[in-house]
């Protein structure tokens, strides 16, 4: 429904008069020759911001499409504002240029040429240094499953242990947990049998 519909004014509580009352009341447009209401506000450009004319529908749509921030400014320095706009105007630097980064830098390239920095992700290439990969942890001599493991966990052996060392800490254990070892006590044997059960399989996985 239009605004100067008749419907319009026959659902209003007030019709016309509180219309033409409202209008009265708004400031009259700023627009050279114009007595309309001013109803919309307009930007007043570049280093005025926050200032606004005060215009009607007809001449806000007039000065928008004419509006201009970058009027008087070279192309250079539209170039520059637009630049600068992408990091809200606040000032950035490169990296290594400040003073960290510029003795980091010098420290690398006074560094032995044979030797570099361990730089996985190539980060301080800018500044003298040269990418090193991390050495690799050390690997294991067999692939170790997951019950070699827990059985050599049990009889309380590192992974790198040898043959002998198994036989020794074997023995050591069954005297430790016997029960004539321990005045007939038989509160050990669950631990005798679980140390039995891994040096049986360790010898059939091949480890002693």
């Amino acid at each position: 429904m239009k605004l100067d519909s008749p419907l319009f004014d026959r659902i209003r509580v007030k019709p016309d008069k509180d219309r033409r009352r409202f209008q009265a009341s708004a400031p009259s447009c700023e627009w050279a020759g114009c007595d309309e209401p001013a109803t919309h506000r307009a930007p007043k450009g570049r280093n005025r911001e926050g200032e606004f004319w005060r215009y009607c529908f007809a001449h806000v749509r007039e000065y928008n499409q004419s509006y201009n921030y970058f009027a008087g400014m070279k192309d250079d320095a539209v170039a520059a504002y637009q630049k600068d706009a992408m990091t809200g105007h606040r000032p950035t630097w490169k990296m290594g240029a400040n003073g960290a980064a510029s003795r980091a830098g010098e420290h690398f390239r006074r560094q032995d040429p044979r030797e570099g920095v361990a730089d996985p992700f190539g980060m301080f290439g800018d500044m003298g240094g040269r990418a090193r990969p991390d050495p690799e942890p050390p690997r294991e001599g067999r692939m170790i499953r997951n019950a070699e493991r827990k059985a050599l966990e049990t009889l309380g052996v590192e992974i790198s242990a040898s043959a002998e060392e198994i036989k020794a800490r074997f023995k050591s254990l069954v005297k430790k947990y016997h029960p004539d070892a321990n005045g007939g006590d038989i509160s050990t044997e669950d631990r005798l049998r679980g140390v039995i059960e891994a040096y049986n399989y360790l010898k059939s996985a091949g480890f002693c």
